[in-house]
């Protein structure tokens, strides 16, 4: 790789420590990541990036962790706009008493576009470079991501239910593969097929979206085994558990990613082991919600592929990695009875390499590495709030938190510098979310 002579390269990104998720527990102290045309060129010791790039632009961050973006497995970005709107509730008067009210009413492609807009800032701000959304008008939320120039991967919503973006399942399938044919080559974009669940998609329904799965090869991304009141409902309408339902009408395998799974036996975690399956748990939900305590530990010792997801806003109400990671962490000692149950790097691998595995696009991003996007975020552990930092991996995980993010780069493009988003206006966002908010009210 080195001539001896100097080396030209779009920017050297320098940091106290370089966290590449991969190998799971490396910390590099003082290197630097050198990113060129929108990928990492190569990750390398400070000193030697300074030899090898000498007339490249120079980002010194002597105080912070370099780590991958980060990545929300699991959410309704557009949601964002129904954030506290009905706190406190369970889940099925949530959703039939005060969500879908409101969706009926209101949602249309501006109220996903601006409400998705409004997400990606939160994300950005808080180190998230790329999310895996569910919701209607797909196409909106795609036109907002990219916007903001953020990663997403989009869900081709699937649901029995009419809404003012599809009238019926077939509806919503033709509407979701025609997005997917139009914004297919976009570099940020990736789709997922996201049947709703198992209680509002019937039989046949299912049936379509494993057989349009395998053709596409791309992900089934579903809520599954949420609350104890879905298991009950489809044990009485089919006479099965929904996830050996999903094995009997070929949906479960390597594409599947099954949102919460909360409530599972250990015959279930093994199916979910022996098929290859992912699992997005959404741990600050899951305790909103009431839905219970996600048997993560046990998945994770059976080889089970969990990343991280936030949910919607309506229901958690942050879109904070950050806030999963940690709780994810202690949930799972807490759950267990074992304070070793999930380190501080498996954690930050859920939200990061693991989460990217279950998209489909860990070829791509999810760890720091040669030939990989340059999707990173820079954390300052500089504060006194941090200090002292005797290993800055455990601190991303249980110390810092999204305030302490400085900078984050998506395709090796600076979206958040010093704090600041670079390319979305903070006061415009704060009208939309206002404007909508009267039309919510009203």
């Amino acid at each position: 790789m080195n001539s001896g002579l100097p080396e030209a390269a779009a920017t050297v990104v320098e940091a106290g420590w370089v966290i590449p998720a991969d190998p799971p527990k490396a910390v590099l102290k003082d290197h630097a990541v050198v990113i060129d045309g929108g990928r990492i060129r190569e990750v390398l010791p400070s000193r030697q990036a300074r030899e090898r790039y000498r007339d490249a632009r120079r980002i010194e961050l002597p105080g912070h962790a370099l780590i991958p973006g980060l990545i929300n497995l699991h959410t309704h970005a557009a949601m964002a706009l129904m954030r506290g709107l009905a706190d406190d509730r369970a889940l099925m008067d949530w959703l039939q008493n005060h969500i879908w009210p409101v969706e009926m009413r209101l949602v249309s492609s501006d109220f996903v576009y601006d409400g998705t807009l409004l997400a990606c800032a939160e994300m950005l701000r808080g180190g998230v470079t790329c999310f895996n959304d569910m919701y209607f008008f797909p196409e909106a939320a795609a036109q907002a991501a990219l916007a903001a120039g953020m990663r997403a991967a989009l869900g081709m919503i699937v649901i029995e239910m009419r809404s003012p973006y599809a009238a019926d399942a077939g509806d919503y399938l033709s509407k979701g593969l025609a997005v997917r044919d139009a914004l297919k080559h976009e570099p940020l974009l990736s789709f997922c097929l996201a049947p709703h669940a198992p209680f509002t998609v019937s039989d046949a329904t299912l049936e379509r979206v494993a057989t349009y799965a395998g053709e596409l090869d791309v992900p089934v991304h579903i809520h599954l085994h949420e609350t104890e009141d879905e298991i009950r409902q489809s044990v009485a309408a089919h006479g099965l558990r929904p996830l050996p339902r999903l094995k009997r009408l070929g949906v479960l395998g390597l594409n599947l990613i099954a949102v919460h799974a909360v409530h599972l036996t250990e015959d279930e975690i093994a199916l979910l082991a022996a098929h290859g399956c992912h699992v997005a748990h959404c741990p600050s939900s899951n305790l909103k919600l009431a839905s219970g305590f996600a048997p993560v530990a046990a998945l994770h010792e059976r080889g089970v592929n969990v990343g991280l997801g936030t949910d919607g806003a309506a229901s958690n109400n942050r879109l904070d990695v950050f806030s999963e990671m940690r709780l994810a962490a202690l949930l799972a000692k807490g759950v267990s009875g074992r304070a070793t149950a999930l380190s501080a790097h498996a954690v930050l691998g859920m939200a990061t390499l693991a989460a990217a595995r279950a998209l489909g696009i860990d070829d791509r991003v999810g760890s720091l590495a040669p030939a990989k996007c340059a999707d990173m975020v820079a954390v300052n552990l500089c504060a006194p709030e941090l200090a002292p930092c005797y290993d800055p991996l455990s601190h991303l995980v249980y110390a810092a938190g999204r305030e302490h993010v400085s900078h984050v780069w998506v395709n090796g493009e600076l979206l958040v510098e010093q704090g600041r988003l670079t390319r979305l206006d903070p006061a415009e966002l704060a009208a939309k979310a206002a404007y909508w908010k009267e039309k919510i009210k009203g």
